[in-house]
């Protein structure tokens, strides 16, 4: 098995070669240097350079795909003839995520073994199931041969997944969102388990649950109206209002050659002896009721520029400017004065909140904290109002946040950031870990509540049809620098820089038949404390010529809003 987040499955104290040899040894019987040479020939399997290097080394040293790479290996070392893989590509990168899963389709036509992919990524499943079995609280509802269930799924619940998902058709529009909940699997269920949430319902789905009914070769489904929903092929009704169209305002924030670079030391003495480069030298404006989104590789420096330009952390130089305010210059209770003003928005929401405090208590804390208008007295209601703003129950306050499903949990982090009225929020990988559904109603929330307060996002994440649906303006980070920005339409349907042009090539579609060649990028990304001379993207490029490896490409104008650092695009010459 491979489980969803390699870097809690792994042991931080063994080496990669030890926790490998561990399997290896528990099947296969083996020791000393035949356990060694086993070991390495499993890390060249699965695509690891240097087997020698990595196999001493520890999960902390390796980046997200090797991790993940680490763990198929493991699971490789008793020669399985089925790999369930649990999520394996949910916090990677889109070009990560395309390697992963070019690896287990090359494994599996080696050895022959069968795959269970457990996903909720319908591009993966579209990319690379053969067979789709989909399952609702606790039962299978449809399963199908991939390409008749892409092209009409035939339950509800499948079509209404469809509906949910996001992409730059629906952009002015609010996504389809399946309204109620998972019904809880403590009780006897009388009739489908569907019932209250489809739109299809009558009496008897309440009474009777549906039996397997056989769709000729294209499958089975258990409902009892599947043939009404699958209706010449139309889709399920969508009341869904059109969202607001707001123009681009003033500047709100304004980021110039932004640098975060964390010294390295070594020795008793803790000698400086180089620097790790994470972000070096950003620069980008922000309007006013806009919404930028940042994309690139795990790794490029996205989250670290997101928590300098909040102040989190101290930048080693540049200029973060809020509506004239120059907050790198601030300190102590000037600083603080701000803080009400701009808000962050983690990728998980549980990690995020104490455990052992209420909701109401976890939204109230930044009132108290920061002074942000209300008094003690206030307090309830402002949070009452806060938690029905982002479509919570007014009971939520005496709740703890494990008893919260993912989606609502996210919800309650998005009322505690605004519990102090910001006016930017930084939104990191706010619905990576979030299926469809859920992905939609945290989408719609963020959408309306920037119509109706005027707020800004800076949207960190990696998923592009989120971008698409999200966002105005895009901008494209390689290891701690912009290679490329500009509307959203400019970079995502004519992208000029190579980096963008494989991260979009590597974004997994619901077309099976629109399967795309992706552009592979070889090797992993440089290490930003040894970022490689001239373009830092030139030893993955597949279009590099000479230039890129002397000097670092001048940003070259496509546009008034389109740029982009590349030689094959326009000047050289260093920055």
């Amino acid at each position: 098995m491979i489980f969803q987040e390699p870097m809690t499955s792994l042991n931080p104290v063994l080496t990669v070669g030890g926790q490998i040899a561990e399997a290896v040894a528990a099947h296969e019987g083996l020791y000393g240097r035949t356990l060694d040479d086993r070991v390495r020939t499993l890390l060249h399997e699965v695509g690891i350079p240097d087997p020698d290097q990595r196999a001493v080394e520890y999960p902390h040293q390796l980046s997200g795909g090797m991790k993940q790479r680490v763990m198929i290996a493991i699971a490789l070392a008793g020669r399985p003839d089925l790999l369930i893989a649990d999520e394996p590509t949910t916090a990677l990168d889109v070009t990560i995520q395309a390697q992963v899963l070019a690896l287990l389709k090359q494994i599996q036509e080696q050895t022959g073994m069968a795959i269970l992919l457990i996903t909720h990524d319908l591009g993966v499943v579209a990319q690379t199931a053969d067979r789709v079995a989909v399952m609702y609280a606790g039962e299978l509802v449809e399963t199908a041969a991939a390409r008749n269930f892409f092209a009409l799924a035939r339950h509800p619940y499948s079509r209404q997944l469809f509906r949910s998902l996001p992409d730059a058709a629906k952009r002015e529009s609010r996504l389809a969102v399946i309204e109620g909940k998972v019904p809880r699997l403590d009780q006897v269920f009388s009739g489908c388990r569907f019932t209250e949430r489809c739109e299809l319902a009558t009496d008897l789905c309440r009474r009777q649950s549906p039996v397997w009914d056989v769709a000729a070769e294209r499958g089975s489904v258990r409902c009892h109206h599947w043939r009404q929903s699958a209706a010449d092929g139309a889709p399920l009704p969508d009341a869904q209002p059109p969202s607001r169209v707001r123009q681009a305002g003033e500047t709100l924030l304004a980021v110039a050659d932004l640098m975060v670079h964390f010294p390295i030391r070594k020795g008793i003495l803790q000698r400086t002896v180089g620097q790790v480069r994470a972000v070096d030298g950003v620069s980008f404006r922000l309007p006013r009721g806009r919404t930028l989104a940042l994309v690139g590789e795990s790794g490029c420096g996205k989250t670290t520029a997101g928590k300098a330009i909040l102040q989190l952390i101290r930048p080693s130089a540049g200029r973060v400017v809020f509506d004239g305010s120059e907050l790198t210059r601030l300190r102590g209770r000037a600083l603080r004065r701000r803080r009400s003003d701009l808000q962050i928005i983690f990728q998980d929401p549980f990690s995020s909140m104490n455990p052992r405090m209420l909701v109401g208590d976890i939204v109230a804390e930044g009132l108290s904290a920061l002074g942000a208008g209300s008094s003690a007295g206030q307090r309830p209601a402002k949070v009452a109002a806060l938690l029905e703003q982002v479509g919570l129950d007014a009971d939520a306050v005496d709740r703890y946040p494990h008893e919260f499903s993912g989606g609502q949990r996210q919800r309650i982090s998005v009322a505690r950031a605004l519990a102090v009225n910001p006016r930017l929020l930084v939104c990191d990988e706010p619905t990576s870990a979030l299926d469809v559904s859920v992905q939609a109603q945290v989408l719609n929330l963020l959408k309306d509540l920037q119509h109706e307060l005027d707020l800004s996002y800076l949207f960190i994440t990696h998923d592009i049809s989120v971008v698409a649906y999200m966002a105005h303006e895009v901008a494209v980070m390689y290891l701690g620098r912009i290679v490329e920005q500009g509307s959203v339409d400019e970079v995502l349907q004519a992208p000029r820089h190579p980096y963008t042009e494989a991260l979009l090539s590597a974004v997994p579609s619901v077309d099976p038949e629109g399967r795309r060649k992706v552009i592979r990028l070889q090797g992993d990304m440089p290490s930003p404390a040894h970022p490689p001379a001239g373009c830092y993207f030139h030893p993955r490029c597949p279009k590099a010529v000479a230039e890129c490896r002397k000097c670092y490409p001048r940003v070259a104008e496509i546009s008034d809003r389109h740029r982009v650092s590349c030689h094959l695009v326009g000047g050289a010459g260093s920055r």
